[in-house]
């Protein structure tokens, strides 16, 4: 289970502290165990500091506390704050984001499912779309986005796989695997029957919780060579 380590603390030397985290980083490169730190400074009050640390489990956090470099960092930071700072251990019992939950509807509603309307409610109306199988640099707008999966799903009964969807900022990127069996007219190829699978990479970015932007990423020439459109 995933852990969080809550410090909650006042200074008026945030730059101070700045940098002791970022000899901390630095010196415990290799051994430390957290994998992700966020800090927020209190919007009333802007010597008030919260820093959110996050470990695979709580075991793993006890062994970041008992490095000799966290015990120097934290002693160091006590003399940067205007008092003790004060700790929060937090088990993780729901861990959601929601731009990877909007991304994942769209390869199982819309592509697999077959759900063209939930386009709308996806993607803004501006959507723009980047696919190394077009011709087109960009293809914009939520119909064209439309006619694109209709006519991937006309021309193969398809699956996605996602393997891993690793989230920073706006964007949420999934590598998967797609396996389609080729039933129908695809870039004027007639169906062959052939069945082909693809690795890929897309990266969606958000704005306001809809799919603003997409970039594809996979091998169409592969896929080609696998219904003998291509030679080897």
């Amino acid at each position: 289970m995933t852990f969080v380590q809550v410090i909650d603390c006042k200074t008026s030397r945030y730059d101070d502290m700045n940098r002791l985290m970022d000899s901390w980083i630095a010196a415990t490169e290799g051994k430390r165990t957290a994998t992700h730190s966020i800090v927020g400074r209190d919007h009333t009050d802007s010597d008030h500091y919260v820093e959110i640390i996050e470990f695979p489990s709580y075991a793993k956090a006890m062994e970041n506390s008992n490095l000799p470099e966290t015990n120097r960092i934290f002693e160091e930071m006590v003399a940067l704050c205007d008092g003790m700072p004060s700790f929060t251990d937090l088990d993780v019992v729901r861990d959601e984001q929601l731009n990877k939950a909007t991304a994942r509807r769209f390869y199982e509603e819309v592509a697999i499912g077959g759900d063209l309307d939930l386009i709308d409610e996806l993607f803004t109306a501006d959507y723009r779309d980047h696919d190394v199988g077009k011709e087109e640099e960009t293809v914009v707008g939520c119909e064209a986005m439309k006619q694109d999966v209709a006519a991937w799903r006309d021309a193969f009964d398809f699956d996605f796989t996602l393997h891993c969807q690793p989230a920073e900022g706006d964007q949420v990127i999934a590598h998967w695997t797609w396996r389609g069996t080729h039933k129908g007219d695809f870039m004027g190829l007639q169906p062959t029957g052939r069945t082909a699978t693809m690795d890929g990479v897309t990266i969606h970015r958000f704005v306001d919780g809809r799919i603003a932007e997409g970039w594809w990423i996979y091998d169409m020439l592969g896929l080609l060579r696998q219904l003998g459109a291509a030679g080897p």
